[in-house]
């Protein structure tokens, strides 16, 4: 697992959040990968309010309760809202920017790397949202992920996390599944982003299957339950400590 932090110079979603922050507006945050064509996030997205998100973001809000740490918050969008519910909320991100961002927002933040082993836990809730499953980053981390998540979360604490199944992307004409089960799992993604001239370092992202983390879960004492299914193969899960 990667402890570490990102360099204000490689971070091109930090600054295209501090550019909307500050301006009032962005230019265009590219995402690239091997397997998929060039995208692009539209960072106003990253600043939507409760009632321009997803269902499926407003039940994990809901949900989530005690102390709660909302990892990877980016903008701070989800953990605003948290804030405004009155919730005890406490946002992390790796981006310098980002944290700035949120900083100046009014939420409890931190510079941080979920996997740092100096970062403290305590939480009752770990809210993992917008692919949250990505961070894993490979189906083989999913024991250092769960162990991780035991230090972190106070007894019978859940995390409320959300991803997507791909495997659509390999579905024949007939409906069969084209999948190589002798390659690397096809959830693992490879991508780099850039904003402007700033271009960040590749990274891998894990989009994983509802039954898959299901299975992992059980593995390392944590209960899987599937509270929100999409119709575009994207779900929302709660996983809770085993006590």
């Amino acid at each position: 697992m990667n402890y570490g932090l990102l360099d204000s110079g490689k971070d091109p979603m930090g600054t295209a959040i501090y550019d909307y922050f500050t301006k009032g507006r962005a230019g265009r945050l590219r995402v690239f990968s091997p397997q998929f064509d060039e995208d692009e996030i539209p960072v106003e997205t990253l600043f939507r309010e409760y009632d321009e998100m997803p269902e499926l973001e407003k039940k994990a809000l809901e949900m989530a309760q005690g102390r709660i740490l909302d990892v990877g918050a980016g903008s701070g969008c989800h953990s605003l809202v948290l804030q405004d519910m009155g919730k005890d909320v406490e946002a992390i991100d790796i981006s310098p920017l980002s944290v700035k961002v949120m900083e100046e927002s009014g939420l409890k933040t931190r510079l941080a790397n979920l996997f740092d082993p100096s970062f403290i836990g305590g939480y009752d809730t770990i809210l993992m949202l917008m692919n949250g499953s990505g961070i894993i980053g490979s189906v083989k981390n999913m024991e250092s992920f769960f162990t991780r998540m035991k230090e972190l979360l106070n007894p019978g604490g859940s995390i409320l996390m959300d991803s997507s199944d791909l495997k659509y992307l390999f579905e024949d004409e007939d409906g069969s599944m084209l999948i190589d089960i002798a390659a690397d799992y096809y959830g693992e993604i490879e991508f780099s982003m850039q904003y402007k001239q700033i271009k960040g370092e590749h990274f891998k992202w894990l989009y994983i299957d509802y039954e898959t983390l299901n299975f992992y879960a059980s593995q390392f004492g944590f209960k899987a339950e599937l509270v929100y299914n999409g119709e575009h193969y994207e779900y929302l899960a709660k996983l809770t400590m085993i006590v």
